[in-house]
């Protein structure tokens, strides 16, 4: 079993940084709030430190998911940040979504300490992480992944690398591309189906057994149906990650007309107030249409 330190406590990091403790390893959490570390300690029997070098010091692997390229930054670097608690021979690994830009300015900056940098953002929302069942997908080299696999499979269902630093972080860029059209499609079709004067979960019992079927469809069509969003993903959080998509996808030169477009749409339902609703609420924006 492995030293870890597990940087940022959010609905995310809490209960991901928990499945270390019951895999047996020993774990250091550190969050920007205090009084969550505290009472993440309290329930799960870790310690927590002030700062993230402070957390970071003697660990093998320190975990980090924060909010954004910012607060990711403020994490590792500086007179404070874990890579000047790691030892030579560590590895980090950074589960927050953010640009590969940061990733590789990252992975260089631990390179230059001797400390190894793992992309691996993941998906499969709040209640991935609290049951252990997330999808982790990986850049960085080699040697430093196959390490690090082992203390991700506490919280993971599939963990994959798929090349080299940056690798994972475009890879969830494909994820969130694929997620924003299935949601609108699946909003369109549940809102046909109000319009059309059509029972809502008979039909999605139909057609999520055809080629319709994904996840979103299984996974929220009935609170979708009941107007009730706080299950999961913030479109907050949405349109950040959207934002990172649409600005890589000029870099490499990728056409995506579909998710620029959902985009727009989830700043209406901003406008509406939904910041903090889930990304299921694209119906919502429908249904304020009329």
């Amino acid at each position: 079993m492995a030293k870890v330190a597990f940087l940022g406590l959010g609905v995310m990091g809490y209960p991901m940084a928990g499945h270390l403790v019951k895999a047996g390893h020993e774990v250091t959490v550190y969050n920007r709030t205090a009084a969550k570390a505290e009472a993440w300690a309290a329930e799960y029997g870790g310690s927590h430190a002030a700062t993230p070098r402070e957390a970071a010091a003697g660990c093998e692997f320190v975990m980090s998911c924060v909010g954004n390229d910012d607060d990711l930054r403020s994490v590792c670097v500086g007179e404070d940040g874990a890579f000047a608690g790691m030892g030579d021979g560590s590895i980090f690994v950074d589960h927050t979504t953010v640009s590969a830009k940061v990733t590789r300015e990252l992975y260089d900056a631990a390179s230059d300490r001797g400390i190894a940098f793992v992309d691996a953002p993941i998906s499969g929302g709040q209640a991935g992480a609290e049951n252990g069942v997330l999808s982790v997908m990986c850049g960085g080299d080699q040697p430093a992944y196959d390490k690090a696999e082992p203390i991700i499979d506490a919280y993971a269902r599939i963990c994959r690398r798929i090349g080299e630093s940056g690798a994972g972080q475009m890879t969830k860029m494909c994820n969130q591309i694929a997620i924003a059209g299935l949601v609108q499609g699946l909003s369109e079709a549940l809102h046909f189906a109000e319009k059309a004067g059509l029972d809502g979960r008979a039909v999605v019992e139909v057609i999520s057994q055809g080629a319709a079927g994904s996840w979103q469809m299984s996974n929220r069509y009935e609170t979708m149906i009941d107007d009730k969003f706080d299950h999961g993903f913030a479109v907050d959080w949405m349109r950040k990650d959207l934002g990172i998509c649409l600005d890589t996808a000029d870099e490499v030169g990728a056409s995506l007309p579909v998710t620029a477009l959902v985009d727009q749409f989830y700043k209406d339902v901003q406008k509406l107030g939904g910041g903090r609703w889930d990304t299921s609420s694209l119906i919502k924006r429908l249904r304020a249409m009329g």
